[in-house]
């Protein structure tokens, strides 16, 4: 059930990025970043079509996905991209406005759901989101925002292709999926997590077996019961803290649980 709910997830999503695609930026000349922008180039462009350029540019690049970010994920970024391209396949192209401003913000923000879900639940449009998932392994930066830094150059050339109007247009089209992923991918954001417990053995099993995360156990006493407690303390991802919630709450329902947004973390921290 959760392997299909998972492909349920990626199968909607392409098929609405591939509506924003061809019912929001294509009918204007508005693209998207990265490999995805150079195959709408290349099919307006050619009598190709755009989803057909889409599939052939990022052979390489899922290659090199496979070897890096492993098997289930490019496999869901194969299955998320064929059905991208099935759906600009037969989604007609059309638009629904003729102002490209709102076509480029509304295109913008659709995308950036869709690519957004597509990479919570493990999967990619290819191109340059294997890149920066690969890149994000090592530090935490903002999937969204260097996505936007690497789709950058998809402006420039739509901007000598086509015109810079249009170029502008792109940049505040790819500037808000970027944004908008940032809303919806939240792994990169860290929180710390502290526990008191009079639990603390058992709660400290239960979230190592289910975090794989090191933890900081310190003994506390209560100011005002005088009762022995433990402290737990640990950094989690933005990601996790639903599972946390919920163990917490089935060990110990009467733990005191602080968490707060954490801006860096140093030191050994599993990212993946």
């Amino acid at each position: 059930m959760n392997r299909l709910y998972k492909f349920t997830v990626l199968f909607v999503f392409s098929i609405v990025l591939g509506f924003a695609f061809n019912v929001f930026l294509l009918p204007h000349e508005v693209l998207t970043g990265g490999v995805t922008g150079l195959a709408m180039v290349f099919g307006l462009l050619s009598p190709i079509n755009a989803g057909i350029w889409l599939v052939i540019l990022n052979i390489p690049i899922l290659i090199i996905g496979w070897k890096k970010v492993g098997k289930e994920f490019i496999l869901n970024s194969v299955f998320s991209v064929f059905t991208t391209s099935m759906a600009m396949q037969y989604i007609p192209v059309f638009a629904v406005t003729d102002d490209a401003l709102l076509s480029a913000v509304f295109g913008g923000v659709i995308a950036g759901v869709s690519i957004g879900f597509i990479i919570r639940f493990y999967g990619s449009t290819g191109g340059f989101d294997v890149i920066g998932l690969v890149l994000t392994q090592k530090r935490d930066i903002p999937l969204g925002g260097l996505i936007f830094g690497l789709n950058s150059v998809v402006v420039f050339i739509s901007g000598f292709v086509f015109s810079w109007d249009l170029a502008l247009y792109t940049m505040a089209s790819i500037y808000i999926t970027g944004i908008v992923i940032d809303r919806v991918h939240t792994r990169h954001i860290k929180l710390s997590l502290m526990v008191v417990t009079s639990r603390g053995d058992e709660l400290k099993s239960e979230l190592i077996k289910n975090l794989i995360r090191g933890i900081t156990v310190m003994d506390g006493h209560g100011g005002y019961s005088n009762a022995e407690r433990k402290v737990l303390y640990t950094v989690i991802s933005r990601y996790e803290l639903a599972i946390v919630k919920s163990l917490i709450t089935s060990v110990d329902p009467k733990a005191f649980v602080s968490i707060s947004e954490t801006v860096e973390v140093i030191g050994n921290f599993r990212r993946s």
